[in-house]
């Protein structure tokens, strides 16, 4: 299982990219094994201002859908134009072209409270 160490990520199994004020947001690789193949993926929250843990859009797999949750507070800056005509994206490259997001963050104080790869590879471990 891939877990980049340069990568942030959260108790949801979502990991953040941080690029200056912008963070590009997705989900981990565990998480897109633990779904199967992703077949649908709604965000309709583009430019809208949302709080931490606050679900940002849908991801719907063959068997189960589940809420996007933002890892930290910002704006939905961009939403990933390619996922609307190829959602599997996220199961083939989770780090990559598969990205679900970009905030525009509102306080990076928030990135300190979510987890290294080492944290995470011990969360997915319990």
């Amino acid at each position: 299982m891939n877990i980049p160490n340069e990568l942030k990520y959260t108790k949801d199994h979502e990991w953040l990219k941080v690029e200056g004020e912008i963070a590009f947001v997705g989900i981990t690789d565990y998480a897109q094994g633990e779904l199967g193949d992703i077949v649908f993926v709604e965000i309709e929250t583009e430019g809208e201002q949302l709080s931490k843990e606050e679900a940002f859009g849908t991801i719907e797999a063959v068997k189960t859908v589940s809420d996007l949750n933002m890892p930290i507070s910002g704006e939905v800056a961009e939403v990933n134009p390619k996922l609307e005509d190829t959602p599997e994206l996220i199961n083939e490259d989770p780090y990559g072209e598969g990205w679900l997001i970009k905030i525009k963050m509102e306080d990076t104080a928030e990135l300190d409270g979510l987890m290294s790869a080492e944290e995470y590879k011990k969360h997915i471990d319990e």
